[in-house]
């Protein structure tokens, strides 16, 4: 796959990309899942940074960055979210000050996930103080090698978590790694989240038809039947509806890719496939505990196999998911103001 940029199907060749049209894109997806076979490449540098430099960055980012993100050979991590800059992402206070060819950056990011197992981070620093907030902020590419950046994971309720809290203290990074232009990172910053926004879409809408499967499985093994079906007739229509509403989805997601004019990038409409991605995740682990009935209370030890185990912490993961990529009141406020045209 990586050998014919299938890794990332309608990147450019000349970086690294298939150069597929959606459709052929499209095409290639629709024939992997029928062979039930993983997506040969994941990760935040085919979602979220891969497109991003293709967009703003430089010839000689672009070489740098690209070729590798599609060979998997480089692992990325975020830097957006601070102690006191969530929703209101543009408050961030980590500081990044230039000095000669760098900028030294001072302060601290939560939730980076995956950011001790990743070997570079893009980030958002203000680099600015006495402009407009939205104003004095630069996006950057950093070497997590760098000295002078500390990482330590963080734990969830489930009992694990890929996010971790990143410290700097006086890390230099060479201005060479400023994706466009210093104090130009809001736009970045922006375009980014909707691409991570889509992927939420794109996560929650593959695989249905095969989890469905194992699914109605499992309910006909843990649960009562009459005359060849499930005996619950509330839980029959909530494996229904649940299949119908992720089909459903799944054919929405496609329709608006294809949709999309050659080159356009996601828009508002990002913020509805997350909100809905989300909801629906829950709402499936939600009924698949039901399912589970007593067997969904293990948390570890015997007496429940590690598949239940596993199920119950997907379920408490599965709370953030209104949380990460944007609240999901902060998704509702987008897609009444710029897809409604509701009034503030």
């Amino acid at each position: 796959m990586a050998q014919r940029g299938w890794t990332a199907p309608t990147w450019p060749r000349a970086y690294g990309g298939g150069g597929l049209s959606e459709v052929e894109a499209q095409v290639l997806r629709e024939e992997m899942a029928a062979l039930r076979l993983p997506s040969p490449l994941v990760g935040f540098g085919l979602t979220m940074i891969g497109p991003m430099l293709l967009e703003f960055g430089s010839e000689e980012q672009k070489l740098i960055h690209v070729p590798r993100i599609c060979r998997g050979e480089i692992r990325w991590c975020q830097g957006y979210s601070e102690p006191n800059a969530g929703s209101d992402l543009a408050s961030l206070q980590c500081r990044a000050v230039r000095d000669g060819d760098h900028l030294v950056l001072d302060g601290e990011k939560v939730w980076t996930s995956y950011g001790d197992a990743s070997d570079w981070m893009f980030a958002i620093v203000r680099t600015d103080l006495k402009v407009k907030k939205q104003e004095g902020i630069t996006f950057l590419l950093l070497d997590l090698e760098t000295p002078g950046v500390r990482i330590r994971p963080t734990r969830l309720i489930s009992g694990k978590s890929p996010f971790c809290e990143t410290y700097f203290e006086g890390a230099r990074v060479p201005m060479a790694n400023v994706l466009g232009r210093v104090n130009g990172g809001w736009t970045i910053a922006k375009a980014l989240l909707q691409h991570e926004r889509t992927q939420h879409g794109d996560v929650f809408s593959s695989g249905a038809d095969g989890a469905e499967v194992d699914f109605v499985q499992e309910a006909r093994a843990r649960t009562s039947t009459r005359d060849g079906r499930l005996a619950d007739a509330v839980l029959r229509h909530e494996i229904v509806q649940d299949h119908l509403d992720r089909r459903a989805f799944e054919l929405t997601v496609q329709r608006l890719r294809q949709g999309r004019k050659p080159g356009a990038k996601p828009g508002a409409e990002s913020s509805l496939l997350k909100l809905y991605a989300s909801e629906l995740n829950m709402r499936r682990l939600s009924m698949a505990l039901r399912v589970l009935g007593p067997q969904a209370t293990g948390w570890e030890g015997p007496g429940f196999a590690n598949e239940e185990l596993a199920l119950t912490r997907d379920w408490l993961r599965s709370r953030g998911n209104a949380i990460e990529g944007g609240t999901s009141e902060i998704q509702l406020n987008i897609i009444a103001k710029h897809l409604l045209g509701l009034p503030d």
